[in-house]
């Protein structure tokens, strides 16, 4: 079984209600929750918007590939509702999204996935709840455990 580090965030609607069905949806269609951060709730990052997010990291353990679970994922905020991903840099409002952040310690460069997500440092909406609940994992290409590199983590 693959430990697979999930980010999810929301910035539509009834926010606690789409985390704890998109929860339910990974549970019910990835693998199990071993562990969920608090929800945190963050200003919009890469757009303007006038809805805040809820943002959380869920520990999944899974029979998938990373490819394989980044199919089901997104088939599971088109379940969902969402009707657009980001494209070309440009973010927008979502009902649900869904990355994968870390899958083991697996480095991955295809162009549908890059694995450690490339931009997770650089979140605090990605660290801050990831932090919480593995800030003893290494970062597979940054060598260091995550607290240490999310400022204020030590």
């Amino acid at each position: 079984m693959a430990k697979v580090y999930l980010g999810l965030g929301t910035n539509l609607g009834d926010k606690k209600d789409h985390m704890r069905l998109a929860v339910s949806l990974i549970r019910e269609r990835i693998g199990k929750v071993v562990s969920q951060s608090s929800f945190y709730e963050t200003a919009p990052w890469g757009f303007e918007s006038e809805n805040s997010f809820l943002n959380a990291v869920i520990c999944v353990e899974t029979l998938y590939t990373p490819l394989e679970t980044l199919r089901l994922t997104q088939k599971i905020e088109l379940d969902m509702g969402r009707t657009r991903k980001s494209s070309g840099g440009v973010y927008h409002d979502r009902i649900i999204d869904i990355d994968l952040l870390l899958y083991d310690s697996l480095t991955l460069h295809t162009p549908e996935l890059t694995l450690p997500h490339p931009l997770m440092t650089q979140r605090d909406f990605v660290m801050r709840p990831l932090v919480e609940i593995a800030g003893d994992v290494v970062h597979p290409v940054l060598g260091k455990e995550l607290r240490l590199l999310f400022p204020g983590g030590e």
